[in-house]
């Protein structure tokens, strides 16, 4: 097992979404493609995730699949319907987790060390959409503001940039 960017333990050949697939395994855990209405897709219940198999890139099926593992993990009952205040908090608490899941702030400072600079470069490197990461990044903005120290180092969230810090002593 070698430590991937996004914090998972997965092995050297492995693609996020298989790390993600063989975590949920062990968690018993049933992760199957299968045909969903264009617009869903994922869904979660009774330890079964069941996938959209019209999802194009095993990226976007990653980040899917990590929102659905923490349903698994979150979850109670059926959410499906989203005018529900209750529901759509279970829903966004399940974002939530997957985008620290998948990019943790740790990411930004690992990403900039790499020589990583733009948006699309950070998506490749974390192994995640593009869209993800926007919406990742405007979860943090909300949580945190424009900005975040972590560490000795200023990450900004927009425009995106990570700043090392020094102590003027």
């Amino acid at each position: 097992m070698c430590a991937l960017k996004s914090g998972i333990n997965r092995g050297e050949d492995m693609t996020l979404y298989e790390t993600l697939c063989a975590e949920l395994a062990q968690q018993e855990v049933g992760v199957y493609e299968v045909s969903l209405l264009p617009k869903i897709k994922g869904l979660y219940c009774d330890k079964i995730i069941w996938l959209n198999r019209n999802i194009e890139t095993e990226r976007e099926k990653a980040c899917t699949l990590a929102e659905e593992q923490a349903h698994y993990l979150t979850s109670v009952g059926d959410i499906l319907d989203q005018h529900k205040v209750r529901n759509r908090k279970q829903e966004r608490l399940a974002r939530r987790m997957a985008y620290e899941k998948l990019i943790p702030l740790q990411s930004f400072v690992g990403a900039s060390r790499e020589g990583i600079r733009s948006r699309y470069e950070f998506a490749e490197y974390m192994d995640v959409t593009e869209g993800f990461l926007e919406d990742a990044l405007a979860y943090y903005k909300e949580k945190y503001g424009p900005r975040v120290e972590l560490a000795n180092y200023l990450i900004c969230f927009e425009p995106l940039e990570v700043i090392e810090l020094f102590d003027e002593r």
